[in-house]
């Protein structure tokens, strides 16, 4: 069953490549969705896909070099007909 989460994270999450591997953790497992900077150095993303597929994709990249998420302000929020995952400016 999919699910749509959306997601504040705060911590050292901009400037150190976490959209682009966010992106790329996100299509490669087949999720879909948005991730956006924000201007309090926060980003903010909505993912949709299986539950276990986003939580498995939240680890990785709390695992990735650089990234450090000091805390994820979270809620799931209705699904929504999309296709891939991308940066929002």
């Amino acid at each position: 069953m999919e699910v749509r989460k959306h997601i504040y994270f705060s911590g050292m999450v901009q400037g150190v490549g976490f959209r682009y591997r966010s992106t790329y953790l996100a299509q490669s497992r087949h999720l879909t969705g948005w991730v956006k900077n924000l201007y309090d150095n926060r980003v903010e993303m909505e993912v949709q896909g299986e539950e276990r597929q986003i939580e498995k994709f939240l680890e990785d990249l709390q695992g990735q070099r650089f990234i450090s998420i000091e805390d994820m302000e979270m809620a799931e929020i209705p699904c929504v007909r999309e296709s891939g995952f991308k940066v929002v400016y």
